[in-house]
């Protein structure tokens, strides 16, 4: 196995992204290398995510970080993820081994969460294993927004799949 094959074990490097009037929360798996070197979520360039969520809400496309910060505040919207650790390869969900959960009451106990949305699979599995039978809020999963799954989901398929986000904010 060469090097760029090997897991890495990664410490999720930011803090999530709520506040008091958060009403729904959106959780991916663990930030890729191209959001740890942004320092927030979902920074890969081709990542669907932004992109989506400003058509969603009829706004202009989001490019700088203020511009997504100030985006998820107005529409009450809450970021993590649901490992808090992994050992992960690069960006790839299926190659997660030793995942350690984040404590989502951090986020439940000073929000008005609504509503949980996990994006991916790997999201919506760990989601299911570790936080489903503790939390009474609906959840929702939905296709992952990653360039990985473009082939799968095109982005007026995942566009319909994520208005269900609209019923909640």
């Amino acid at each position: 196995m060469s090097i760029a094959n090997k897991n890495e074990l990664i410490i999720h490097p930011f803090e999530p992204f709520f506040d008091a009037d958060s009403k729904v929360l959106i959780l991916g798996t663990m930030p890729s290398p191209k959001s740890r070197e942004v320092m927030f979520y979902y920074g890969h360039p081709q990542n669907r995510f932004w992109r989506l969520l400003a058509d969603l809400f009829s706004e202009p496309v989001l490019n700088s970080l203020d511009q997504k910060k100030d985006f998820l505040t107005r529409h009450n919207i809450a970021l993590w993820d649901v490992f808090a650790s992994c050992e992960i390869q690069g960006a790839n969900d299926a190659s997660i081994r030793n995942a350690v959960p984040n404590d989502l009451n951090r986020i439940f106990t000073v929000s008005q969460i609504r509503a949980v949305f996990t994006n991916g699979q790997k999201a919506s599995s760990a989601y299911k294993k570790y936080f489903l039978s503790g939390i009474s809020i609906p959840w929702h999963p939905l296709p992952s927004t990653s360039p990985a799954n473009c082939r799968n989901w095109s982005y007026e398929t995942l566009k319909e799949a994520y208005k269900i986000l609209l019923n909640y904010v």
